[in-house]
């Protein structure tokens, strides 16, 4: 079962560990030392589905080389500011890769098994559109 823990260490600036050790620090905008907890949980959802997007691909025996997600959300402008609308915009490379398999990697991924999308696809709407670099 996972397991974190959020220490304070001065200010709003805080480090969050999981139950491996590995760290994070975590600040607000003004404190400018870490992420924030928004842009973590953005981080969080693009790169949950990262990992299932290169497994996939691997299974489909497709040359994948590179990956990168930029991640863009809609926010309410009240407080608490939920994310309304999340949009993944994927850009992959690799020899020859099929567009049909990488549509299928991060569609599988994002609906089947992503942990992250899973919680906040209640919440928010997410969408997301891919571009191969040759």
């Amino acid at each position: 079962m996972p397991h974190s823990t959020v220490r304070w260490i001065g200010g709003k600036q805080f480090i969050g560990v999981d139950s491996a050790q590995h760290s994070v620090v975590v600040s607000t905008a003004e404190e400018n030392v870490g992420m924030s907890p928004s842009d973590l949980l953005l981080v969080a959802l693009a790169s949950c589905t990262a990992v299932d997007v290169v497994e996939i691909l691997q299974k489909k025996r497709q040359s994948l080389t590179s990956l990168e997600i930029q991640v863009d959300g809609e926010q309410d402008a009240k407080n608490p500011w939920p994310f309304r609308k999340i949009h993944l915009m994927y850009r992959l490379k690799g020899s020859n890769l099929d567009p049909k398999s990488v549509d299928d990697a991060i569609r599988i991924a994002e609906e089947k098994y992503c942990t992250v999308a899973a919680t906040i696809r209640g919440v928010a709407e997410i969408s997301y559109s891919f571009e191969i670099l040759e």
